[in-house]
């Protein structure tokens, strides 16, 4: 099984660029990896270190109560829902339930079948090898504004559904109508949706919904066959935290948290106690959702492309170019603009016309960045297009 995984799209990058040099004396922008390149807000670091000594003590596979209180508080203040404590699970950030979530699930049944976008986070194609599933892909495509989507006889074969809204890498949102159609048909053909939601606190103007808000819409207040993933990664601009969660349908949760109890992915006690003051923290993430806010309209400005072409979530920029790997050697060579080839992130040539930008760093850096980047396209158009 394990020749069956594929190389991560950032050693397929290394290994594009092994003979690559940057021009010498310029300055060299990484817009390849979804890292927030911000200090973690102070209060979150005060609460590690002063909650250090706890680390003599075992942590819960199913999470403090005192994490429970603050993620269930964020999904009330945000979402304006009332969860109960066994209709949520603290997770060892989202990436762990990715992964291990379908094992789980999918485990004993005849013929699993998994369907998830195209392209898509390679963990859930890794999840769905080490399920031994059959995939679906739901191609997203300029055609089809980027929008995932099943046919009737997929609909039938389909037991576990992975969305990604809002979408890495297209910055694509699905509206409250679209989530409240797909929760219908988890209910009327049976399989589990699973929303990865973790860039949802990143947006210009118009925070996206949750797919728990579209079930209570759908008249599923139980959120049967609905869950809904979410971490503080980019929210807080802590990703070494590790703090995620898994919310939603407490039939499937009570059995998943059994199920975890074995893994051994408990967060250590300080971090939860951290993990618990950021999640509590409603105005610094305001704060970094305005820098990543004005880096998308930056990019919109200077790269001279609209909405339709940069969505206003996420951080990322989709951008369409011709031969990906070829326009990431050049820009890296020309301009020492590192950006991600898109086919490395999709299956079957999906997008092998476009690359991944991520706008992860101060509005300074990220203005010198795109007018590289914007020169880098320009040189690039003379020479090949």
């Amino acid at each position: 099984m394990l020749n069956q995984f594929e190389s991560y799209p950032f050693e397929k990058l290394r290994v594009l660029l092994a003979y690559s040099s940057p021009p010498s004396n310029d300055e060299i922008f990484t817009l390849t990896i979804g890292e927030p390149q911000f200090p973690t807000p102070q209060n979150i670091i005060e609460s590690w270190q002063n909650n250090a000594p706890l680390l003599n003590k075992y942590p819960k596979s199913s999470g403090e109560d005192e994490l429970k209180d603050a993620q269930l508080n964020f999904i009330d203040k945000r979402y304006n829902l009332t969860l109960t404590t066994s209709q949520i699970i603290p997770t060892f950030g989202t990436r762990e339930v990715l992964f291990n979530f379908p094992q789980f699930y999918l485990f004993g049944k005849a013929n699993p079948t998994i369907a998830y976008p195209n392209p898509f986070y390679q963990i859930y194609e890794g999840a769905a090898i080490a399920s031994k599933s059959h995939i679906i892909l739901m191609n997203l495509t300029e055609d089809n504004h980027f929008t995932p989507s099943l046919t009737p006889q997929e609909l039938q074969n389909v037991d576990l559904v992975i969305l990604n809204s809002p979408n890495n890498p297209t910055g694509r949102v699905l509206p409250l109508q679209s989530l409240t159609e797909w929760v219908k048909q988890a209910l009327e053909y049976n399989f589990v949706i699973i929303n990865d939601e973790c860039y949802s606190e990143i947006y210009e103007n118009t925070p996206p919904p949750s797919i728990l808000q579209a079930s209570i819409q759908a008249n599923n207040p139980q959120f049967k066959n609905i869950l809904a993933l979410n971490s503080i990664s980019k929210r807080s601009s802590a990703p070494g935290l590790r703090s995620g969660f898994v919310a939603g349908d407490e039939e499937i949760l009570k059995s998943y948290n059994l199920y975890r109890t074995y893994l051994g992915c408990a967060l250590p006690l300080p971090l939860q106690k951290a993990a618990a003051v950021a999640w509590n923290d409603m105005q610094t993430p305001e704060s970094i959702r305005h820098i990543y806010a004005k880096n998308l309209a930056l990019a919109r400005e200077i790269l001279e492309l609209n909405e339709a072409q940069i969505a206003p979530y996420t951080f990322y920029v989709w951008l369409k170019v011709d031969n990906d790997e070829r326009f990431c050697k050049f820009a890296y060579e020309k301009m020492g603009v590192l950006t991600l080839p898109g086919s490395y992130l999709g299956r079957e040539s999906q997008g092998k016309d476009y690359v991944r930008i991520a706008l992860v760093y101060d509005n300074e850096t990220t203005k010198r960045a795109l007018f590289a980047l914007k020169k880098a396209i320009q040189l690039y158009k003379e020479e090949y297009v």
